[in-house]
Parts: structure tokens; C-alpha cells; sequence
């Protein structure tokens, strides 16, 4: 709360709201003392200078503390004066004082402040829908402060009902832009552009601001990620058509990768085979650790009855059960019986039973 306040007090500053309201109590203040020592008689202590800025501060802010008053029908006049004063002064400064706060949050909601963010996320671009889409997967699974960065024609702040959501539009291709959303200081950058051939341009300029960041790229034609390598060999690229791959690549850095493998030939793949009827009764763990052990396959579900389960290690695995695993090749059942039915593993399922 200190430092929000501090930051009003600096941006009031600035605007000089108070210039027009100092004005008009600096008139009040030299144009009433001269009439009050004119109609009060010299014995009253009210016409001091060393009394009269203090009468003259708590009437004009109307408190009255009654300590020092006029006497005379003149001085009472000059007191309706100064209250008069005191009442247009504070009027006036609060008046702008509302008005620069709702031009502040104006241009908030325009995106033209410089955002006062740091170690956040920067999303360059914006689709209706599909960028609301990404920032609720987002914020759902991490609490890091996010900032969206979008071109001049999307004229206010697409989400208001997010406050804490940075929001800064402009040419994206431009340094300026890209530093008013603090891009220069944010840990991750999401690229989400409206083609390929943009978010080539916009790599460029991200990358020059901010060579650190872990910088995704959405791609609608992936072929082209070559380019990208181009311009920083760990800019990641991932399918424009799978934003959930895009927040993945985001929160854990590197696993679009693991997905390109496994979705390109010649790669490890994910292959399913129904478990061996010679098999029944056995434990999880034992078949995950026989695969693993014999063909480097990691076994990522199980399947029974329609419903993928996520058995624990001990757990005794159906036998009408799929199996679906992660590999170099496709598995057969002899194959999987084969290994699973070696010592040691038989002897630790008759243990078990």
C-alpha cells in the first residue's frame, strides 16, 4: 500500500494537479491579511503574522479551532472570505486530483504506461478468445505476474476484469513497445502472432531487447522453425494449433521438445499393446520395471474398461488392461510376457501373492 501511494504522490506530481488549487490559496492568503489587519483593531493577536497563517490554515480548511477569531463586523467578512477560499481551493484540487486518476487509469486501460513489471511474462500478440484461453491455463497452474503486449488496433484492455494483468499496445516490431511492456525484464516471452512471417519480425526485435528470456514461438507451419534457430538457437517453436503445448513449453522449458520427438519419425513414439493374458495379477511396478529394464520403454498409462487409470507401483494390473508406453518401436505381447516372466520379477509376484 506505501509504495502504491508513493507511486499516486509521484504521478500527481507530475500532472501538477496542485498548481491551479496553490494558486488560488496563495491569492486568498495575501489579499486577507492585509484587509484583516485593516478592520481588526491592533490589540487582537489574530493580525500577528505568527498567529495569522495558523487562523488563516484551519478556516480555510473549515476545522475553526476558535483559539484566535475576528471581533469586528470587517474581520468576520474577511473570515467568510477565506472560507470561501478554503472551500474553492479544496474543491478544485480534488477535483483534478479525481480527474488525473481516471485519466491514469485511461491510459492504464489503453495501454499507454510504461508497465512497472519484472520477472514476468510477456504474451506478444493478440487473438480474441484464444489469448483469454491462454492467460486462464496460465494463471491457473503459476502465480507469476503476466503482461500483454498487443498491435494499435485493439483500442482498450481486452480482459478489465483482470487488474493485474499488464496490458501495452503499439507496434510490436518496435523496441519502445516492447520496453513499455518491460520486456527487457521479463523471464519468459510467448510469441503468439497473427502469421509466421510476424512472428519472424517480432523474434527479431524480442530477442534484441532480451536475449536471456525463454522465448515460444506459436507456429502455424512448423517447417519454418529452422528460421527461428536463426535468430537464437533456444527460441522454441511449437504448434500454433495447440496452445496447451505453448503454456507447457512456457512453465516447463525444453518439453516441446520431448513432444517433437516423440511426434517425428524415427523418434521414441507411443505405441499401445493389450497386457498378455499369461500375465494376469501382476504389479505395475513389476511390468514398468521389466520394459524399462530390457527395451528402454517408459509405460505413460494404463486403460481398463474405457477409463485410463494411473495404477501406483504396487498396484495389480487387470487383465484385460492396455498399456500405453513410450519407446523405439512397437512391442509385441510374447515380447512383453517374455521379459515380465524372467526372474527376478516372477519371484517377487509369487511373494506378493
Amino acid at each position: 500500500m506505501p509504495f502504491v501511494l508513493i507511486r499516486l504522490i509521484r504521478g500527481l506530481g507530475r500532472s501538477r494537479v496542485w498548481v491551479l488549487p496553490a494558486v488560488i490559496i496563495l491569492v486568498v492568503f495575501l489579499t486577507s491579511w492585509p484587509l484583516m489587519v485593516w478592520a481588526e483593531p491592533s490589540s487582537n493577536p489574530i493580525t500577528s503574522v505568527a498567529n495569522y497563517w495558523w487562523w488563516f490554515l484551519v478556516t480555510a480548511a473549515t476545522v475553526g479551532y476558535g483559539d484566535f477569531f475576528p471581533t469586528s463586523v470587517g474581520g468576520r467578512v474577511v473570515g467568510a472570505y477565506v472560507i470561501v477560499g478554503g472551500i474553492v481551493t479544496l474543491t478544485t484540487l480534488f477535483t483534478r486530483i479525481a480527474s488525473a486518476i481516471e485519466n491514469v487509469k485511461g491510459h492504464r486501460m489503453k495501454g499507454q504506461l510504461d508497465l512497472d513489471m519484472s520477472d514476468h511474462l510477456v504474451i506478444v500478440g493478440y487473438t480474441p478468445g484464444r489469448t483469454e484461453r491462454l492467460i486462464r491455463e496460465i494463471s491457473a497452474d503459476d502465480a507469476q505476474s503476466i503482461a500483454l503486449c498487443a498491435w494499435e488496433d485493439i483500442a482498450e484492455n481486452p480482459m478489465p476484469q483482470q487488474p493485474e494483468l499488464g496490458f501495452v499496445r503499439g507496434d510490436l516490431a518496435q523496441e519502445s513497445v516492447l520496453r513499455r511492456a518491460g520486456v527487457h525484464r521479463a523471464a519468459r516471452l510467448l510469441i503468439d502472432a497473427r502469421d509466421d512471417n510476424e512472428a519472424l519480425a517480432i523474434a527479431v526485435a524480442v530477442t534484441h531487447v532480451n536475449p536471456e528470456a525463454h522465448t515460444v514461438v506459436t507456429l502455424r507451419d512448423m517447417s519454418r522453425a529452422r528460421n527461428f534457430s536463426y535468430i537464437a538457437a533456444d527460441v522454441r517453436c511449437v504448434q500454433w494449433h495447440s496452445p496447451r503445448l505453448a503454456t507447457e513449453e512456457l512453465q516447463d522449458p525444453g518439453i516441446a521438445v520431448v513432444y517433437a520427438d516423440l511426434m517425428s519419425h524415427g523418434g521414441r513414439n507411443t505405441y499401445s499393446t493389450r497386457f498378455p493374458d499369461a500375465l494376469r495379477q501382476m504389479d505395475f511396478g513389476q511390468v514398468q520395471e521389466a520394459l524399462g529394464r530390457h527395451f528402454t520403454t517408459t509405460v505413460l498409462a494404463v486403460q481398463h474398461e474405457g477409463a485410463v487409470i494411473n495404477p501406483g507401483w504396487d498396484a495389480q494390473l487387470p487383465a484385460d488392461a492396455v498399456l500405453y508406453y513410450v519407446g523405439e518401436r512397437r512391442l509385441t505381447s510374447e515380447e512383453i510376457a517374455g521379459v515380465v516372466a524372467r526372474e527376478p520379477y516372477r519371484q517377487r509376484a509369487a511373494s506378493v501373492d
